[in-house]
């Protein structure tokens, strides 16, 4: 199996070194800086660099904007039963097949863990994907963490919205968490602690257990006690559900836009 990967910046090169230890194929990466690739792989500078080559996937993970001028140049040394998969955000099956022809094309959406295997990945394929395609991708997107298989497209947007831009959200929540212990008297460093462990804790404890988060929840609570008095306070007549329903819908609305 080899595998080409056009482009390898943070979220490519995080990916790439997981499908290493992972995922048995030979990588080649093309960018501009050579010590941008992960050890393991092989580097590309170039098209000229792989004449005569031929490749069973290509992995798009140059920015959405750069796809339509950077991507044409490589689509000749993929097999002609391999398929395209991209990681880019917002850049539809539509416009890659307007780039690069009627072929198949799978789209992963990874977030931001992936880095440290517990990324979650959104996969649609186009019915020009076989299993053997489908196959591959799923390998590629579990070895950084879940997969979550995808009937339309428009649900990538969705993933989007509520994974792929969802660190960003739980980093947010974190750093205004850290900030109010902090108000309390915590120093910086004792804050961030009692804030991550805390959150760390919770979320796994969360997913070991068969009971709801609601359940969960009530169970710290006792009646008129210090978690209700915080609880009421945080979640002030629905305010924080609405929050947090405008914050997903906003980006699913730009992902949409971008695509």
């Amino acid at each position: 199996m080899d595998i080409l990967m056009v482009g390898c910046g943070n979220m490519g090169g995080a990916m790439l070194r997981r499908w290493l230890d992972a995922v048995p194929a030979s990588y080649t990466a093309v960018n501009r800086t050579p010590s941008a690739i992960p050890a393991g792989a092989s580097h590309a500078g170039s098209p000229d660099a792989l004449e005569g080559r031929q490749f069973d996937a290509l992995v798009i993970a140059v920015k959405p904007q750069q796809i339509a001028d950077i991507i044409p140049d490589y689509a000749p040394f993929l097999k002609e039963d391999g398929c395209f998969i991209s990681i880019a955000a917002g850049f539809s099956v539509a416009s890659m097949k307007a780039a690069l022809g009627d072929r198949p094309m799978i789209r992963i959406m990874p977030n931001l863990p992936a880095q440290i295997g517990r990324g979650v990945n959104g996969l649609y394929a186009d019915p020009l994907c076989t299993g053997t395609h489908r196959d591959l991708a799923d390998r590629l997107a579990k070895a950084t963490g879940s997969a979550i298989w995808l009937d339309t497209e428009d649900e990538i947007d969705r993933i989007t919205a509520v994974a792929g831009s969802g660190t960003g959200y739980v980093f947010e929540i974190a750093r205004a968490y850290v900030a109010a212990a902090e108000r309390m008297g915590f120093s910086p460093e004792t804050a961030r602690t009692l804030v991550l462990e805390t959150l760390a804790g919770a979320v796994e404890m969360a997913s070991q257990s068969d009971k709801t988060l609601e359940e969960l929840r009530n169970s710290v609570m006792s009646k008129k006690g210090t978690t209700e008095a915080g609880i009421n306070a945080l979640r002030r007549d629905g305010l924080l559900e609405q929050l947090l329903a405008e914050t997903t819908e906003a980006a699913y609305a730009r992902a949409r836009e971008l695509r």
